[in-house]
């Protein structure tokens, strides 16, 4: 592993001050995030240094801190030249033309062994292609996942690592040294080659994304179905985030509630626009898996929600006229709210298992070499879908490498089968409220088809040879072929022949 160098190489001088060390780690992009985690190596004993073409988050950053070890320039040749050799300088900058950008702006600057980290939500097909670029620069590529938000970057995120070991150890103590702990390991590991950073960050907002939608489904029905106040609704989440269903978007979620809008007096939940809009990490999911032939219905349905919920001004005018039965729920209250939580907790697994799914067959397919245990262990602090159940995803991965699915690791199932009959209730209940819940019911649908010895597809199989001739199986054939369907002669009489 590289040794970190904290004794100045040589000095540089900046407004007839003291001589400063050359520092560890550059950071271009000084927006919430990059000055955040800028901010997080320097508390760590790491000389550090930011630019942004935006003078004001120059000098923000600049007067934010009396801090020797944090220095900022709004010049890349004066910022660059701040940096010890090899250089290592992380990009936070907005995915798309901007990376590129900078990158054409730093490599004339660099030397041969120096190290660009894009640290931003990058579409891993992006990274590879400018990983290549790089190495044919002679200079050194990661591409990393960082989740955990502003705070997040500040007191500590986890990092996803992508690229080889040895540009890696140019960065590890100072990653490790910033990254979230849990029980005294950091959230922050080398996850694969190439662009695997990117990748497992991209699947980890994919499950944020479902996580967000079945919890949301929850509230509705809490409101809208039993009829709730935000102040129930409150303490359901506060109570289930000290349960199994502890984490951190359950937790935030209690927090939303207690929030007080301070012009009107009333919840500030109540005052925000039914809408959500997205960056697109869980739409690059759900497209990476349909073109990998992996189901991962539930983040799919978190998108498509996502995107019905764009569409307020047709929503509005479609609920004056497919007007439902008004009936309210007749049942136990009580009891469907315990089925929930147990419900929602169900539902969580089950979207963690499609996305390590996701990943354990993209690993594969694009050589990155995961081990699905260290993304769990580097999950379960720091970042946006940390909860508890993380620790037992972790040791199942521990001790069966090559799991499938999540959903046939023992432990797993027996969770998961314990609160079946709970997402059952529960759907049943949306069902007949007229609430929709496609979160909650995609993950049991992916139960029920991924547990199902037997599944209709020979059916579809059928009806494509049918009327498109692309050739049947069967169980005493060893090759597909194609079956004459010709109609009955008489198909008026076909049509109306009793059924045995």
């Amino acid at each position: 592993m590289a040794e970190m160098n904290r004794t100045p190489q040589k000095e540089t001088h900046m407004n007839n001050d003291a001589p400063q060390p050359l520092c560890e780690i550059g950071m271009i992009g000084l927006g919430v995030m990059g000055r955040n985690f800028l901010m997080n190596m320097a508390g760590h004993g790491f000389p550090v240094a930011g630019y942004d073409n935006d003078e004001v988050k120059v000098e923000v950053l600049r007067h934010g801190t009396r801090d020797n070890d944090v220095r900022a320039s709004g010049d890349i040749r004066a910022f660059v030249s701040m940096l010890r050799a090899p250089r290592a300088i992380m990009l936070l900058v907005p995915a798309g033309p901007a990376v590129d950008s900078v990158i054409s702006e730093l490599v004339p600057l660099l030397d041969h062994g120096d190290l660009i980290i894009d640290a931003g939500n990058s579409h891993y097909t992006d990274t590879d292609v400018r990983a290549k670029f790089l190495a044919n620069k002679r200079l050194q590529f990661l591409g990393i996942g960082m989740s955990g938000g502003g705070e997040g970057a500040l007191d500590g995120p986890s990092i996803m690592v992508g690229g080889t070991t040895e540009a890696y150890a140019r960065v590890q103590p100072v990653f490790e040294a910033a990254a979230a702990q849990f029980n005294g390991s950091p959230s922050v590991a080398r996850v694969g080659s190439g662009s695997a950073g990117h990748f497992v960050k991209m699947v980890h907002n994919g499950i944020e994304y479902g996580l967000m939608q079945v919890i949301a489904e929850a509230y509705d029905l809490m409101g809208r179905g039993l009829g709730l106040t935000d102040g129930e609704v409150q303490e359901f989440f506060a109570g289930w985030n000290h349960g199994e269903m502890e984490g951190y978007l359950v937790e935030i979620t209690s927090r939303i509630f207690a929030k007080g809008d301070e012009r009107t007096g009333r919840p500030l939940i109540d005052e925000v626009v039914d809408v959500a809009g997205q960056l697109g990490t869980g739409m690059w999911t759900s497209e990476c898996a349909l073109g990998l032939h992996v189901p991962i219905p539930t983040i799919d349905a978190a998108v498509s929600m996502r995107n019905l919920s764009l569409l307020k001004g047709e929503r509005i005018v479609a609920n004056g006229v497919l007007l439902a039965d008004g009936v309210g729920f007749q049942g136990d209250r009580g009891l469907l709210l315990r089925q929930l939580g147990r419900a929602l907790y169900a539902a969580a697994i089950i979207t963690y298992s499609q996305g390590f799914a996701l990943m354990g067959v993209a690993s594969g397919v694009f050589n990155y070499g995961l081990d699905l245990s260290v993304v769990a262990r580097i999950w379960r602090a720091g970042c946006i879908i940390r909860a508890a159940v993380l620790e037992k995803v972790w040791e199942a991965y521990r001790g069966q490498p090559g799991l499938p699915n999540l959903l046939v690791n023992p432990e797993i199932a027996r969770r998961v089968m314990a609160h079946q009959q709970d997402l059952r209730a529960t759907i049943c209940a949306g069902a007949e409220l007229g609430i929709p819940v496609p979160g909650l019911m995609s993950a049991l649908g992916y139960l029920d088809g991924y547990r199902s010895s037997r599944l209709p597809a020979n059916l579809i199989q059928a009806q494509r040879d049918y009327f498109g001739e692309h050739g049947l199986e069967t169980a005493n054939t060893s090759r597909p072929f194609h079956v004459g369907w010709a109609p009955p002669q008489d198909e008026t009489q076909a049509s109306l022949a009793p059924v045995a």
